[in-house]
């Protein structure tokens, strides 16, 4: 009995220290820091150029919406960022779009089975859709071109104008 009662117990510390097989997935579809501020440049060099206007409804050098903002910033810093600080705060901007893009192309790299490029397509689609497919004609297959070249592109460094790229913690969402 005394035999096994230990079997049991030791059966069940070990299998605690196995991750389940999803944890062990994500684990090693994690992005890098490298695959992450390549995704934030790539996303800066694609946006759409600023229309003039001080009103057009887009912030920072991303181009992001002040309703999808609201819940990143939430996400990301436990805190509202006013549309005004984003546009104003290129270190603010790019943490938040860091830690978004860290959550997304984590779960895309995940996804693809750690296809990097598929991964790519997908945060970028999602960036300018919603959602990670559907983006295989007009505008949004430009776009998503368009962010894919400028992620493979060597050397590709944030300009000097712009913010350090962000080492945070990932979201937990």
């Amino acid at each position: 009995m005394r035999l096994l009662v230990s079997g049991v117990i030791l059966s069940f510390g070990l299998s605690s220290l196995v991750l389940p097989e999803s944890s062990l997935a994500q684990a090693q579809s994690s992005a890098s820091e490298t695959q992450i501020n390549a995704m934030v440049e790539a996303l800066r060099q694609a946006a759409p150029p600023k229309s003039g206007s001080k009103d057009d409804g887009y912030y920072s050098e991303w181009r992001v919406k002040p309703e999808t903002l609201k819940g990143w910033s939430k996400n990301c810093l436990k805190k509202e960022v006013t549309p005004a600080q984003f546009d104003s705060d290129a270190g603010l901007a790019r943490e938040v779009v860091s830690c978004i893009t860290r959550r997304e192309l984590s779960k895309q790299l995940a996804a693809s089975g750690n296809n990097e490029t598929a991964a790519v397509r997908g945060v970028a689609c999602w960036w300018m859709t919603g959602n990670y497919t559907g983006c295989n004609s007009g505008f949004t297959a430009d776009y998503v071109k368009k962010v894919a070249g400028y992620y493979q592109k060597p050397g590709s460094k944030p300009s000097s104008g712009t913010a350090k790229p962000v080492t945070s913690p990932s979201p937990k969402s």
